[in-house]
């Protein structure tokens, strides 16, 4: 049964003492019981109120009188307008990325990325990154990519993505000879040794950024707020098709690339589920990976195309991951109506689907007994509605998906701009409608 039905989206008094009275529990307590509130809604039970966790981009920034330029050049403005976006709405758990260093992609020459503050650019300082789709590797170069990644990121990937870095591209090594220190020649290069000082360089750079980071997420704890997640992956597919091929070129090698292509998707799932390895002895406060899904919408792909290139490198990761005691959070993009039923295949309780574009009645009909599910709120009323269409949305979604347990409220995509008074209405209707 959901409380507050009549619930007024002109006025915020009843739940900001709601929410008033909830968060006057000391900080520590705060952090336990919002991560159980997530725990009990991927066990798919019925928590004690619906687990509010939007993904949160330039939002935060925006809102707070910063932007996503300072989450890239000014990390003190961008913790301090973090700190107050947390404090001021309260939801259950920090969704914001880490921050990224402008100046290291300056060092580096990113190519694969536009970004606010970049001089010349036309992002304005208000928009998180912009993609810049490239094809870093042609489709003759899959054997050389499959039989020495390391040695392909090296000598071809790193020089094309990053020009800055072009010095590592003549790094090898002959097994011949090794009787005193020729092998190395190619390290010590001048090419070489120009690059190396220029990583020395980004590294610092970055180094400055991830401390940041470190800095405002353990403020946010020591406030209550605990990561949603704790790391991050890609559908092999998808690495595939943003990083090194494309999204056109990858879509052609799946009919004329196809083995090479699995080949390949394989060897990605097995590489991220090796960086995993950590989840077995750091004592995090949550285990969970986040993954992005961008190319397996509704159309992409035939269904058989689907499970092989797809889901099946998808779901090798995903139950590695499960096997270690860590739940993916698996974040569809675009339509994905007619993906569910292969969705459903994963243990039960262990995972949590994020939607953009679905039917949202079907995928509780056909995850409900298996996996969270999450999403769906269109961002665009955010920005563009009325406080009454937010509020009438959000208890739509509330009224299909909250029975029986397994919902984590968020919108249906990663938001950068909204309207103060509309992410109160909503926060407010979570609060009230949302508890049992």
């Amino acid at each position: 049964m959901r409380e507050s039905k009549n619930f007024d989206a002109s006025s915020s008094w009843f739940a900001t003492g709601v929410r008033a009275a909830e968060n006057d529990a000391p900080a520590a307590e705060k952090f336990s019981r919002r991560i159980q509130l997530v725990e009990d809604a991927i066990a798919l039970k019925e928590p004690e109120r619906i687990p509010i966790c939007p993904m949160f981009g330039a939002l935060p920034y925006n809102l707070e009188g910063s932007s996503y330029k300072d989450a890239m050049y000014n990390f003190p403005a961008a913790s301090e307008a973090l700190l107050k976006f947390y404090t001021e709405f309260q939801p259950d758990a920090t969704t914001h990325t880490a921050f990224t260093s402008g100046k290291a992609n300056e060092l580096a020459q990113s190519s694969m990325i536009d970004w606010p503050g970049r001089p010349g650019t036309h992002v304005p300082d208000f928009s998180t990154h912009q993609v810049i789709e490239n094809e870093y590797m042609s489709e003759d170069e899959y054997p050389e990519l499959l039989k020495d990644f390391t040695g392909f990121m090296l000598r071809k990937y790193i020089p094309r993505a990053f020009p800055a870095l072009k010095g590592l591209a003549d790094i090898r090594f002959v097994p011949s000879i090794v009787l005193n220190t020729t092998p190395l020649a190619s390290l010590y290069s001048k090419q070489a040794q120009e690059a190396f000082s220029l990583l020395a360089r980004i590294g610092e750079e970055d180094a400055k950024a991830a401390d940041a980071s470190n800095a405002v997420s353990n403020k946010l704890a020591e406030l209550g707020f605990p990561p949603m997640f704790t790391g991050a992956g890609e559908a092999p597919f998808d690495i595939i098709g943003d990083y090194y091929r494309g999204t056109l070129a990858t879509l052609t090698d799946q009919l004329e690339y196809a083995d090479e292509l699995a080949e390949a998707c394989d060897m990605m799932a097995d590489i991220q589920i090796e960086s995993w390895q950590y989840f077995k002895t750091l004592p995090l406060p949550v285990k969970r990976v986040f993954f992005p899904l961008h190319k397996g919408m509704d159309g992409f792909m035939s269904p058989d195309q689907y499970e092989k290139i797809y889901w099946k490198p998808l779901k090798k990761c995903m139950l590695a991951l499960i096997d270690m005691g860590v739940t993916p959070y698996i974040y569809t993009e675009g339509k994905y109506n007619t993906r569910i039923e292969q969705l459903a295949d994963v243990p039960k309780g262990k995972v949590i689907y994020h939607f953009e574009n679905v039917d949202m009645a079907r995928a509780k009909k056909i995850l409900g007994d298996t996996a969270a599910i999450s999403g769906n709120l269109p961002i665009y009323l955010l920005e563009h509605g009325t406080k009454e269409q937010v509020v009438e949305e959000t208890r739509r979604l509330i009224d299909l998906c909250a029975p029986g347990g397994g919902y984590i409220f968020d919108f249906n995509g990663c938001i950068d701009n909204a309207r103060r008074e509309n992410l109160e209405a909503m926060f407010d209707t979570l609060y009230t409608y949302g508890k049992k």
